[in-house]
């Protein structure tokens, strides 16, 4: 098996695990409040969960830059324009990033959150809130990424599936932007429902890379 074909199979494999724990993740983390005592209360009502969250998300997270990386190397169609190798790579940096988020809100964020360390709490939040950032531009790369899929003739899945990844990854970005930025409550829910539709695509995605062929071709 050449070795372009290896990395984007294994490439996908990664990138479907990770999109199937950071869908996983989605579901139990749920929107985030603007309110930040608010936030605070809930974290430390379901401390555990939130722990369990985010420790998840870290090994998705990890899993998204193990893919990117290995889709970089594979010298296939994937990365064959200029657009598509920026966005694998920003994949690769936005899930570093946002790695980070994870880790300082599975340890630190849940104790002072637990123990009612408020000042602390609001310290390390604004902290992970800011890395977190890395995951709307992963959105935004996967919105790259998917519409130079739907636009291929060597395509994995159909057309109107990337494009609804297309809308999913920007209203991702959207309602990150206007809920973590702007503070816009109901914008936080469209985060987590399109981040959910964005990595069903990328789950379904990864998948079809598994069985791809040549250097990216679906079988």
């Amino acid at each position: 098996m050449p070795h372009g074909t290896r990395a984007t199979r294994v490439g996908g494999g990664w990138l479907a695990l990770g999109s199937f724990l950071m869908i996983l993740v989605l579901l139990i983390h749920g929107p985030i409040s603007p309110d930040l005592d608010v936030q605070m209360q809930r974290v430390a009502d379901g401390v555990t969960r939130w722990r369990l969250a985010h420790w998840i998300a870290a090994a998705g997270l990890s899993l998204y830059a193990v893919s990117g990386l290995l889709v970089l190397t594979a010298g296939s169609r994937l990365t064959a324009g200029g657009p598509t190798m920026t966005a694998w790579a920003v994949v690769v940096v936005g899930a570093l990033w946002t790695l980070t988020t994870a880790v300082a809100e599975a340890t630190v964020v849940a104790t002072a959150a637990a123990s009612g360390a408020g000042d602390t709490f609001a310290a390390w939040w604004a902290f992970a809130e800011g890395k977190a950032t890395g995951f709307a531009f992963v959105a935004l790369a996967v919105a790259v990424i998917a519409g130079s899929e739907a636009r291929s003739p060597d395509r994995v899945g159909p057309a109107w599936a990337a494009w609804a990844a297309v809308a999913a990854a920007v209203a991702s970005f959207g309602g990150w932007a206007l809920g973590m930025w702007i503070g816009i409550t109901t914008a936080n829910l469209v985060w987590v429902v399109a981040s959910i539709v964005m990595s069903a695509w990328t789950l379904s995605f990864g998948v079809g890379l598994m069985r791809a062929r040549g250097t990216g071709e679906p079988a």
